[in-house]
């Protein structure tokens, strides 16, 4: 890690120390320990071949400290550490795929071992500082912008998009930013980011504000991010009992120029716990033939979709306080590919949870979802 890049940690320490011997904070101490075993198919593109079956067990502690440092200030940071074990390992595409770097200006991740039998790794998911300053809150650090409100996809939240296909949904890189939130009103607020990046030229830049009004969340952003231009709104609320969310962005980029994005969404429990949850999304930056995919963009990250009509669809029901049943389905509307994964989760005690699950992709060659390997997963996750 180059020095530039190292003293902001130095300094969060520093900050983080000095305050807490001044203020003699309390530290609060969460974590969960997950077990995730997979099994699959390495994906048949050139990089990856011989396409083989494989399996994967991801091991990871996350620990999470947070603590007061003094009246108006607290820290939070979040601690991973993993380790991968299993034949996939041996594969050219976890060869290929360790190496992507992550789109950040600090290198919070290091690796402490790299074997054919086990890869291990370790830094932190989150680190920032937190200060109410009158009516603000100023968090600095690396942190997640959840300006977005869809499931699926969202236009808005374009800092941390959301991955529709990801096996951890929950899990989101973040960015190294400084972050204003002014309230000026109960229901309104202006915020301003600034994230720094390790090309300059990527850094971004934004202002946005939200308010409440006839019911309604409202926003509205602007600003770079990371190297495009981009203008948006976003609204949810309710209708009666049906929950209702649209986002609507426009994108100037130096590598696909103009185009537009946007997202409809509606929402519905049951009294029985049955909830419906569907978007429609389209898609400017895509494209309609097959022929002119990037999947390379796709697998760095960089684009988290390749065509540009699809509907997503949610489907989650308890069939028992315990027993929790969720299905994740979507349809590529222009190639016609589809994607589905169903989970079923038991709550073994209050802090101790096994789930089982499937993903399975079809469609013809070449397209978006015909292109991956279907996945069989178990997953243990325990609290404390």
């Amino acid at each position: 890690m180059s020095d530039k890049k190292i003293w902001p940690l130095f300094a969060l320490g520093l900050i983080t120390g000095g305050f807490w011997q001044a203020a003699g904070a309390q530290i609060e101490v969460s974590g969960y320990y997950k077990n995730l075993l997979v099994s699959s198919r390495t994906l048949g593109f050139p990089a990856f071949l011989p396409a083989t079956d494989y399996t994967v067990d991801l091991n990871r502690l996350h620990l999470e400290l947070r603590g007061d440092l003094g009246e108006n200030t607290v820290f939070n940071l979040q601690y991973d550490n993993e380790i991968f074990l299993g034949d996939y390992l041996k594969t050219k595409q976890f060869q290929a795929q360790k190496n992507i770097p992550l789109d950040t200006y600090l290198n919070l991740r290091s690796t402490y071992t790299d074997k054919q039998s086990v890869f291990g790794r370790h830094g932190f998911y989150r680190a920032y500082l937190d200060t109410r300053i009158g009516n603000a809150d100023l968090r600095i650090g690396r942190q997640r912008v959840a300006w977005g409100s869809a499931l699926f996809w969202s236009p808005v939240d374009i800092l941390n998009p959301i991955d529709p296909t990801a096996l951890e949904r929950d899990r989101r890189t973040g960015v190294d930013a400084v972050v204003l939130d002014a309230d000026y009103s109960d229901l309104s607020r202006v915020s301003v980011l600034y994230a720094v990046h390790a090309s300059p030229v990527r850094a971004s830049t934004a202002v946005r504000w939200r308010t409440n009004k006839y019911g309604y969340d409202w926003g509205v952003t602007a600003g770079r991010f990371r190297n495009d231009d981009m203008a948006g709104v976003d609204l949810a609320g309710q209708i009666g009992k049906i929950g209702v969310r649209s986002e609507l962005t426009r994108t100037k980029s130096p590598v696909d120029g103009f185009y537009t994005r946007f997202v409809l969404g509606a929402d519905y429990t049951f009294l029985n716990t049955l909830t419906i949850n569907g978007e429609f999304y389209f898609n400017g930056q895509g494209a309609t033939d097959t022929s002119a995919y990037d999947f390379s963009r796709l697998l760095s990250g960089e684009i988290q979709s390749l065509a540009q009509r699809y509907l997503g669809l949610y489907l989650g029901y308890d069939i028992t306080p315990l027993i929790k049943w969720k299905n994740y389905y979507i349809n590529n509307l222009d190639d016609k590919s589809f994607f589905y994964a169903p989970e079923i989760s038991y709550a073994i005690t209050q802090n101790n949870e096994l789930a089982l699950g499937i993903q399975i992709y079809s469609g013809i060659t070449g397209s978006e979802y015909g292109s991956f390997e279907n996945m069989l997963y178990a997953q243990w996750q325990l609290f404390f």
